[in-house]
């Protein structure tokens, strides 16, 4: 057995496609197998100042920005909390396998330990659960596995301090799928699941009878790219004897323009009943009205200026937005569902040295309600990261 330390990047290049990591390494070959590893390790502090009241220390909208967890009402209960974590660091870890036919099999799993539901809190220890965020297998154009939804383009969003950055205006997943990929045009059929406002509150429905299906064509070319992507999927609500289905599509455009040394990226996604593929879920997939789905039409995007100062430093100017059109007549059922969502962010970072980056970040977000009541979030973040 051959073991050969490596400082390649080669081969990792594939794993890394998929991946907000940065950086990684080929840490040694055995045999036909090239290992490699990669990740980051990140520290976020977060002054954020609610109008309407704090969400709960163990909320998820604490760690990051999700805009449905942004708290609505009274604006006489303002109230600023601060928040510490370091649970956006990361680690994956990959193979690349040359078989006796010359073509090569690739696999990654990584984790990290963000939205996991189990570990431990922040009296002692701090301890969290890793969660799964990618695992698939790549060979000869297919991949199978758990990563991003191919209707999702990673490469339009912008570097924030914060997680995800344009969350209302993004189409973000992660899901198991099989794709397969032909030149500029990719296809997969994906897991299905679909949220349904009920009277009771949302339901979450796992049986439909099809996977989610989605086509896409990335264009490259020295100006920069844009991605068009297509989603068809199945609405399904099979509870209580009720027996409802709905179908649900929409389209994506994205893409990044190069402005010199400085770039433009923007995403505008339109569709039919796309619930949880856009804005974190921030609406719901349809409405139940007695035995029929009524899907919820939606229009969310968002546009980022990265402008580079210097070589070592560099600021990003995002505006995101999301707009659900409700069907007023089912807000007996649907309750006051979030009819618009909109965010400002400006950050200035820093980086010393080449996978070292010290940034601030400030964000202004608003939700506002079908009835109209609304509430907004003013939050000031420091972040220090160091990729691996």
């Amino acid at each position: 057995m051959k073991f050969t330390p490596l400082k390649t990047l080669a081969a990792s290049a594939v794993l890394c496609a998929l991946s907000s990591t940065a950086y990684a390494a080929t840490a040694a070959k055995i045999g036909d197998t090239e290992f490699t590893y990669g990740g980051y390790i990140k520290l976020d502090s977060m002054w954020s100042d609610y109008s309407a009241g704090a969400p709960a220390g163990s909320n998820v909208g604490r760690d990051f920005y999700v805009p449905s967890t942004l708290t609505v009402g009274d604006d006489n209960s303002s109230d600023a909390v601060f928040d510490m974590h370091a649970r956006e660091s990361r680690f994956n870890f990959g193979t690349a396998t040359v078989m006796d036919n010359g073509k090569t099999v690739n696999t990654k799993i990584e984790i990290d330990f963000l939205a996991s539901a189990a570990g431990g809190n922040e009296r002692v220890s701090n301890s969290y659960a890793p969660r799964i965020r990618h695992a698939f297998v790549t060979y000869d154009g297919w991949l199978f596995g758990q990563t991003w939804s191919n209707f999702q383009n990673v490469g339009a969003l912008a570097e924030t301090l914060d997680f995800v950055g344009p969350a209302e205006g993004t189409v973000f997943v992660r899901q198991s799928q099989i794709k397969y990929t032909t030149g500029a045009w990719s296809f997969s059929l994906e897991n299905p699941e679909s949220t349904i406002s009920t009277t009771s509150g949302m339901v979450v429905t796992d049986d439909a009878s099809l996977p989610d299906f989605t086509a896409r064509y990335t264009h490259k070319a020295d100006w920069g790219n844009i991605v068009v992507a297509a989603l068809a999927r199945q609405l399904t609500y099979k509870v209580g004897g009720v027996d409802a289905d709905e179908t649900s599509f929409g389209i994506s455009a994205s893409g990044k323009i190069n402005l010199g040394e400085d770039n433009l990226k923007f995403m505008l996604t339109q569709g039919k009943g796309l619930g949880r593929y856009v804005g974190l879920n921030v609406a719901h997939g349809a409405v139940l009205n007695g035995d029929e789905l009524d899907a919820i039409d939606s229009t969310s995007g968002f546009v980022a200026y990265q402008h580079k100062w210097t070589s070592q430093w560099r600021s990003t100017f995002l505006y995101s937005f999301f707009s659900a059109d409700n069907n007023t007549d089912l807000l007996a059922i649907s309750g006051d569902p979030t009819e618009s969502s909109q965010s400002y962010s400006a950050n200035i970072l820093y980086s010393p040295v080449k996978r070292l980056t010290f940034g601030a970040e400030l964000k202004h977000a608003e939700r506002e309600t079908e009835s109209g009541v609304d509430g907004d979030l003013d939050r000031l973040q420091f972040s220090v990261k160091y990729s691996f």
